[in-house]
């Protein structure tokens, strides 16, 4: 018999909704579109430019943080550097790419198969709940309201409304407060290894790694999940336990 805590936190974006795995069509369909309109740009370079500055831009933790508070203001300006950086000059231009981008990728994200289902099955034994996601409010909740996922979980941690995100402790110690737990009775659950294992794992939380993309730990990483998943439907599976190897 699978023994569960007494709350699991889950994270939202590439945990419950696929949202990463979307991006790099989303730019090339963009790019390649407005390249059709305007036959003196080049679609590829334009795409690689993009993809540059954006590699750029997230790699710095205070700029991630600065820009995941407003992702439309972050794209544009990413775009405007790398149109610039081709020898453009019409910002607009930049600016309609980006926020082209950006409404392309709030319609086509979707729910990851089985998540619903997962949620139902862990609600029906009578299953504690948190969200915890970084970003802003608005998209979040977009996302939250879209799906119907509120009515999951007893909290829901949105960076843009507490103040703070992952990886600072005290979006954990928020929660722990919160439901007057100790981290030993918590899991993380999420994609991202330093946010979601990394630093809950300092603090005693068993902390599980949704490795949706199948591509398994970096080379030379130096976090250990406490456990590798593929999606949160093997939350419900009674092989959670088992070795992962096997």
């Amino acid at each position: 018999m699978m023994e569960y805590p007494e709350v699991i936190v889950f994270d939202l974006d590439d945990t419950i909704v696929s949202f990463g795995s979307g991006a790099e069509p989303a730019w090339r369909e963009v790019c390649g579109e407005f390249c059709v309109r305007n036959p003196w740009c080049c679609a590829g370079d334009l795409f690689k430019a993009i993809r540059t500055k954006a590699s750029w831009y997230w790699s710095d933790p205070e700029r991630h943080r600065l820009g995941r508070a407003d992702l439309h203001a972050a794209r544009r300006e990413i775009v405007t550097l790398a149109w610039r950086e081709l020898g453009y000059e019409d910002r607009g231009e930049a600016v309609a790419i980006a926020d082209d981008f950006s409404e392309r990728r709030m319609k086509n994200v979707s729910l990851f198969p089985g998540a619903i289902a997962t949620l139902d099955a862990l609600a029906a034994r009578g299953q504690r709940m948190v969200l915890l996601t970084n970003g802003e409010s608005r998209l979040q909740r977009d996302k939250i309201n879209r799906f119907g996922l509120g009515k999951y979980f007893e909290l829901i941690c949105i960076e843009g409304e507490v103040g703070y995100g992952k990886p600072d402790p005290r979006a954990y110690f928020n929660i722990l407060t919160i439901t007057h737990l100790s981290p030993s009775n918590l899991w993380m659950v999420g994609d991202n290894l330093d946010w979601d294992v990394r630093s809950p794992q300092e603090l005693g939380i068993y902390s599980i790694w949704n490795d949706y993309r199948h591509q398994g730990l970096p080379p030379g990483s130096t976090v250990v999940p406490d456990r590798i998943i593929h999606s949160i439907r093997e939350l419900i599976a009674e092989t959670l336990f088992e070795d992962s190897s096997g």
